[in-house]
């Protein structure tokens, strides 16, 4: 069994697909094929299941799945211990945009201090995403905020975020009745579940709702005088231009966690980065 037969079989996992593992590595699909009918014939046992959706794993392959993870983490951080001056041990985190703004960044900026010889990347998507990319291992860990699966997930650290109402001043919204929510698409956004419990509670009820996908998108339409919005108090401080808008700092923090895989072997890179966090 060749360590790239494993990467291709996890490349294909992740992918739930042999074409779309075949893009992402470069190859040709007959060639992604020929090479995991060839683990299946070493191993003598079934691994994908092909549908028309793609492929998804037997419970062989979800077995072999779990040690290509370890095995191909386990390589890469042998290359990084033995010739650190050429491989970086790397850490993959994955955050929504909101969480990511200004203390996810700070965060990191202070342990890379300490530890520049790890290599840090910042995944950012909704929370559903993220929490598929961390049970097939795609990222070392996680910060959401709201409930998560315990069952197949830990929390090794938690921090509280303060929440403001920014909205445009009153010239800005001169002649309007009521108005706008600007909120983000992901329905599972703490920040936008709380600008709707805000305006349900206070009886705005004809309020228009304009969906975002970015955090930069809803700064911008309050900047603009298009509407209101919850966002975490942290980046309206770190913003000069957010000065012109009214800010009310709501009485409820929002608890954000940092997440691992559970039963999960953490890499060198994942076990510095949760001592530095406990160190806080």
């Amino acid at each position: 069994m060749e360590s790239q037969d494993l990467r291709i079989f996890k490349c294909v996992a992740e992918a739930k697909s042999l074409s779309k593992a075949a893009e992402v590595l470069g190859y040709v699909q007959p060639h992604i094929s020929q090479r995991i009918k060839n683990l299946e014939e070493e191993l003598d046992t079934k691994l994908l299941t092909r549908t028309n959706r793609g492929v998804t794993l037997t419970n062989e392959g979800e077995a072999l799945f779990n040690y290509a993870q370890r095995i191909l983490r386990l390589m890469e951080e042998a290359k990084a211990e033995v010739n650190p001056n050429k491989f970086k041990r790397s850490l993959i985190i994955g955050a929504s945009q909101t969480v990511s703004a200004t203390k996810v960044p700070s965060l990191f900026s202070s342990f890379l201090k300490e530890h520049q010889s790890i290599e840090v990347k910042i995944k950012t998507d909704r929370k559903q995403v993220l929490q598929e990319m961390l049970s097939y291992g795609e990222i070392d860990g996680m910060f959401l905020s709201g409930t998560y699966n315990e069952a197949q997930f830990e929390t090794v650290y938690h921090y509280a975020e303060k929440m403001v109402l920014i909205s445009p001043r009153y010239e800005a919204r001169e002649g309007k009745d009521q108005p706008t929510l600007l909120i983000n698409s992901d329905v599972n956004c703490i920040y936008r579940n709380r600008l709707l419990e805000f305006s349900k509670k206070h009886h705005i009820h004809k309020a228009n709702i304009m969906e975002f996908d970015s955090l930069e998108a809803i700064l911008q339409g309050v900047r603009d005088g298009l509407g209101m919005s919850v966002v975490p108090a942290s980046v309206v401080k770190s913003r000069g231009d957010m000065k012109n808008s009214e800010c009310q700092e709501l009485s409820e923090d929002v608890y954000i966690d940092f997440v691992v895989k559970k039963g999960k072997q953490r890499s060198q890179s994942l076990k510095k980065f949760i001592r530095f966090l406990e160190s806080l």
